[in-house]
């Protein structure tokens, strides 16, 4: 195939990122070749959805048995991603051992079989399991294949006259298939579809997604690029000229800040209603192609017939649910608001225990959850919720895809989704439900959601990272630029985008409480677990305090413990999930050192204002628990100040003397650190003791005179 440079250039709706100098460094090693095309592909979400599609090549390698040259193909592995595929995401197996499978094949009927018999073909015993698209990609002889689902293909190939539009757009070199579940017997449907249109550039699956190839790595890119970007143009060409995009709107949507307001204070409910077999984490998008599907006339018609690309419905079930809620609802009075949309989901798990019904095999695995993935507030934006922030911001992804292949088909044809019989049988495919029970067993934090203030260093980082690393999505925030900054970067890289959030908190701020709580509300769904760690240690002898000091002490940690709590309770209420509140108090609120009057006095009020809501909110199941630490050195911005020092003028000893005098006085003679602490918090929230209330947790290195009893 030539490669026209001009046609390069043309790229409109695909990005071409083809560095030639990169790609020639690679010269001669088809793998590295295939992995940079990979991850060039997975980098633009137009043309394949994240941990969609699969990339091949084929090349010769030494056996390891014979020493000979054989035929291997590596091809991406089971549950990999394009965009971030390496090496170990491949799977490596015998060309020829794929080929004699066909010689024991006896029909559709045993096609599950079949993906056990290619583990007989492996080459690498290292490398990832094989998918179960290997064969597709076996029985097509080109050296590079890309199997992509780009949505202005799917848009062709899920419209009405798809197979029509492809002939005809493509001058017959792209060849159709019709719609069939991937496996062994798809695979031979594309040999069989290619000996019978010998010169095809590449084949259109009917609902599903699109085959290209080439003889080298960049032959089969541009190959790619060229033919979605034809399919991108034509959409484009046909777009409102029939009619207007899905009908045009029904409905105006409000400013992007109302809209984000009435997002913010309706998403814990949503998030409760969804969370009644498993503790979900919500996704909130009002990207412009999610508002101009859910405002539009179209949108009653097209969104229960659900999403055609079995990527798609695999992450977003079925369909969604669409809110009958105006957009302008006074979302005050949360128990109303409930009441209206408790009929609305009621009937979408009737719907969706219906579907399974009526759909499923006498083998089939048992009804999975039956809530919505994808829930849609006309005027507002999209909601998704899932087991972790990643895999609900990816449903709402996959939902957009989805959107843009209904608006590329209605624009070209009409759109038709897969029966739901096919959805089904993909939905609970016994090999789905068998990577599903593969999956690692889920963290002790798994679904939660953790704001944790003054989280920027020390105990409240600590704390932080511990809840991060047992599965909570966290939100760090703190009242320090340079140390919320610094924090994000170091949680960022152990965590990843998906795992926090950050906020740049006051916390005797009523006004900015109120608004980390709808940023929380944005960011995850709700909350689970407030931890207040904030504070600040001033100390001094009675007669040198002053007013300010006092207020300082009592705003920051009375007061800003007050305003949290009071605002994570707001949102627990709305969920009716429950949820824990734990205080970060002190040794000194049970007994003080010497020149602490104010701080001393403060922490004896966080204490008692923590039982008193422990008793108040035991009818929510919302427990309140108190950890007193004593002494917490290491990474305390309250040691970096006057504090150490008046410490030690207290004690009569040097600062760099502190941390050796704590734990002397202690009866394990030990130096505490953040991560005991952190230990503590998690002792309190893991799940071992949700019927544990109202209790205090002592973590000083055993101080006698402290003991609660």
């Amino acid at each position: 195939m030539s490669i026209n440079n001009d046609t390069i250039t043309r790229f409109k709706h695909v990005s071409y990122l083809w560095d030639a100098e990169k790609a020639a460094s690679m010269a001669g090693d088809e793998v590295a070749l295939l992995i940079y095309r990979s991850n060039l592909l997975g980098a633009d979400l137009r043309l394949t959805n994240y941990g969609g599609g699969n990339t091949s090549c084929k090349a010769t390698a030494n056996d390891p048995l014979t020493n000979a040259e054989t035929d291997v193909m590596w091809v991406k592995g089971s549950g990999g991603d394009l965009g971030t595929l390496k090496r170990n995401g491949l799977a490596a197996l015998y060309l020829e051992k794929l080929h004699q499978l066909k010689n024991i094949y006896k029909g559709i009927q045993m096609e599950d079989d079949m993906v056990e018999l290619l583990n007989h073909c492996i080459y690498d015993l290292q490398s990832k399991a094989p998918s179960i698209d290997t064969t597709l990609h076996a029985f097509l002889p080109f050296k590079h294949i890309d199997h992509l689902h780009p949505d202005a293909a799917i848009a062709i190939a899920a419209s009405k006259d798809g197979k029509a539009i492809t002939t005809e757009l493509f001058n017959g070199t792209i060849g159709w298939v019709e719609w069939q579940r991937p496996g062994f017997d798809l695979g031979l449907q594309l040999q069989q579809c290619l000996e019978e249109n010998p010169g095809i550039r590449g084949i259109m699956l009917g609902s599903h997604g699109l085959f290209t190839w080439g003889d080298t790595a960049y032959e089969s890119y541009i190959n790619t690029l060229e033919v979605i970007e034809r399919c991108a143009a034509y959409i484009q060409e046909h777009e409102g000229v029939k009619r207007p995009v899905f009908g045009g709107n029904k409905i105006e949507t409000p400013a992007p800040a109302e809209r984000a307001r009435q997002a913010a204070a309706l998403a814990p409910i949503l998030r409760g209603a969804c969370s009644g077999h498993t503790r979900m984490i919500g996704h909130f998008t009002d990207d412009e192609r999610v508002l101009q599907f859910i405002n539009s006339q179209d949108l009653p018609r097209l969104a229960p017939m659900g999403t055609s690309c079995p990527d798609h419905f695999l992450r977003t079930k079925i369909s969604p649910l669409v809110l009958d809620l105006p957009a302008t609802a006074d979302l005050g009075h949360p128990t109303e608001i409930k009441l209206q949309l408790q009929p609305q989901f009621e009937a979408y798990r009737k719907m969706y225990e219906e579907y399974y019904n009526v759909c499923k095999h006498p083998n089939s695995p048992a009804m999975r959850d039956p809530n919505p993935v994808v829930i849609l507030w006309p005027g507002i934006g999209m909601f998704t919720f899932a087991k972790d922030k990643q895999t609900a911001r990816v449903a709402a992804e996959f939902y957009i895809n989805a959107i843009n292949v209904m608006r590329g088909a209605e624009a070209i044809s009409s759109y038709i989704a897969l029966p739901r019989q096919e959805a089904f049988d993909i939905e609970y495919w016994l090999l789905e439900e068998a990577k599903l029970q593969r999956m690692p067993k889920p963290k002790p934090l798994s679904g939660r959601i953790a704001l944790v203030t003054g989280s920027a260093g020390g105990i409240g980082k600590a704390i932080a990272q511990k809840f991060a690393a047992e599965g909570a999505a966290v939100v760090i925030c703190d009242n320090d630029t340079t140390r919320l900054e610094n924090a994000k970067a170091a949680f960022d890289k152990q965590f990843g985008k998906d795992g926090f959030t950050s906020y740049l908190l006051d916390v005797t701020s009523k006004d900015n409480v109120e608004a980390i709580f709808r940023h929380t509300a944005l960011a995850f769904g709700g909350v689970d677990i407030v931890v207040n760690c904030a504070g600040l240690s001033i100390s001094k002898p009675l007669d040198e305090h002053t007013e300010a000091d006092w207020d300082l002490l009592y705003d920051v940690l009375v007061k800003g413990q007050f305003l949290v709590t009071q605002g994570g309770v707001a949102l627990m209420r709305k969920q009716q999930i429950g949820g824990d509140i734990l205080n970060i108090v002190s040794k000194n609120a049970l007994v003080s050192g010497p020149n602490n009057a104010a701080y001393g006095s403060a922490k004896a009020a966080q204490l008692h204002l923590s039982r008193l809501n422990a008793a108040e909110l035991g009818a929510d199941r919302i427990r309140v628990n108190v950890v007193n630490p004593d002494a917490v050195i290491s990474d305390s911005k309250i040691w970096e100040g006057a504090w150490a020092a008046g410490r030690a003028k207290a004690y009569g000893i040097k600062v760099e003397e502190l941390p050796a005098f704590y734990a002397s006085r202690t009866l394990l003679n030990e130096i505490i650190l953040p991560e005991d602490i952190a230990n503590a918090c998690f002792v309190f929230v893991s799940g071992l003791l949700n019927k544990a209330t109202g209790n205090v947790l002592n973590v000083d290195g055993g101080v006698a005179m402290a003991f609660v009893r």
